[in-house]
């Protein structure tokens, strides 16, 4: 099994603290992998495997577990084994999990871990319920780092940045399909899969969805224009031109609850010079790039909407806090802060004409702070700065520049 030191570094910080400890990620991200290499750490510091508990609710095992009540009693008889940690895997399959968790909280000498592929896991609900008893860590699908160690793993020769890159970039990041090497239609058949579960398992029917062609319509649109601002009223727009209707309302329902899976990611813009959040035309992220092309297929016009979806969860995945830049009338792709900085980034596929670049690096004029500011390109023969703003090769950017 391969070791994800991002968040597995940090789970080992919080062992024994008194906290509940909440892994949140997309399913498949690679939670259940990580819990299971989080008993492995233990074992390693002399906790006896009797002490350990691992429950996963997606098993065939568990599925009596369902309600507030199921749970308690299991909590129940796993103390009385003289259980000391647990680990629940998928806990949003029970209903009321959260009071039940916060009952076994209470216990003396318990220390809890959680997963959950549900956004209410990294919600304000989750701060109120719990206040102040839990730290959270999200769990992303691998970055292009990752990506190269898991290559390594299994013996495959590490090319040139740029290569690994865009082989990357045509693969998205679920650890299950850099485990081998296999096409790229095995990737995007996987990948499929992936998706139309959760679909089909958390949406349709939990939601009671009928009408699943005007789901899916959404989703595509969605997912075709990532890293574009967009409203509920384009949504419509682009459904009345394919003579298909569906009421606003419903449209933000279904925004709402392919958050809610994690299926895609909302950005909220931010007024950099009235310092205020913007409530429309907020930018939406896939949580991989892989069901871009498991659901849409490929095309050269992505690669912009790719690039930023990815730097997007690399700034997740470090820990960052990301927004839009609105900038006056001009936009900047992201705006992220961690440990009471700020950094300012564009992305561009290429700097390849005067045009672009004053484009590029115009978006900062009138940012007069002394935080960085970049510019993010595939462009690795040549690096402009223009005012203190440097272009960055991307993908070295991201392996050495981002911490």
């Amino acid at each position: 099994m391969i070791k994800r030191p991002l968040y597995l570094d940090k789970l080992e910080s919080y062992i024994d603290k008194p906290f509940i400890k909440v892994l949140a990620g997309v399913r498949r991200a690679g939670k259940s992998s990580l819990l299971e290499q989080l008993i492995e750490v233990l074992k390693s510091r002399g906790v006896k495997a009797n002490k350990i508990a691992y429950i996963n609710f997606d098993s065939i095992d568990y599925t009596g577990v369902r309600t507030k009540k199921d749970l308690v009693e299991l909590e129940k008889n796993l103390l009385k084994l003289g259980v000391k940690y647990f680990l629940f895997d998928e806990v949003q399959n029970v209903e009321q999990w959260d009071e039940a968790i916060s009952a076994l909280f209470a216990e003396k000498g318990v220390d809890i871990f959680i997963t959950g592929s549900n956004s209410k896991m990294l919600s304000s609900e989750l701060s109120t319920f719990f206040t102040g008893r839990y730290v959270d860590i999200r769990v992303s699908t691998l970055n292009f780092e990752e990506a190269l160690e898991f290559k390594k793993a299994r013996g495959a020769k590490i090319g040139e940045p740029k290569d690994e890159f865009m082989d990357y970039l045509s693969r998205g990041g679920f650890p299950s399909i850099h485990l081998t090497d296999q096409t790229q239609a095995q990737d995007d058949e996987e990948v499929s899969d992936i998706v139309n579960s959760i679909i089909y398992r958390d949406l349709v029917e939990r939601k009671g969805i009928r009408n699943t062609e005007l789901l899916n319509r959404v989703i595509r649109f969605v997912l075709d224009n990532l890293g574009s601002t967009m409203s509920a009223n384009s949504i419509s727009n682009y459904l009345k031109n394919e003579k298909l209707t569906l009421s606003q309302e419903t449209i933000y329902k279904y925004l709402n609850w392919l958050e809610e899976t994690l299926i895609i990611e909302r950005v909220s813009r931010l007024d950099l010079r009235g310092k205020e959040q913007l409530k429309t035309q907020e930018k939406y992220y896939a949580s991989d790039i892989a069901f871009l092309y498991a659901l849409n297929g490929r095309s050269e016009t992505y690669l912009s909407g790719v690039l930023e979806n990815v730097v997007y969860h690399e700034l997740i995945a470090k820990g960052y806090t990301v927004g839009i830049g609105k900038n006056g009338e001009k936009e900047i792709d992201f705006v992220a802060e961690k440990d009471h900085k700020r950094i300012y980034l564009q992305v561009a596929a290429h700097l390849d004409s005067r045009s672009t670049s004053e484009r590029e690096f115009g978006a900062f004029d009138g940012i007069e702070d002394n935080y960085p500011k970049y510019v993010l390109t595939l462009d690795d023969d040549w690096a402009e700065e223009h005012q203190g703003i440097e272009q960055k090769f991307l993908p070295d950017f991201l392996l050495n520049d981002l911490k």
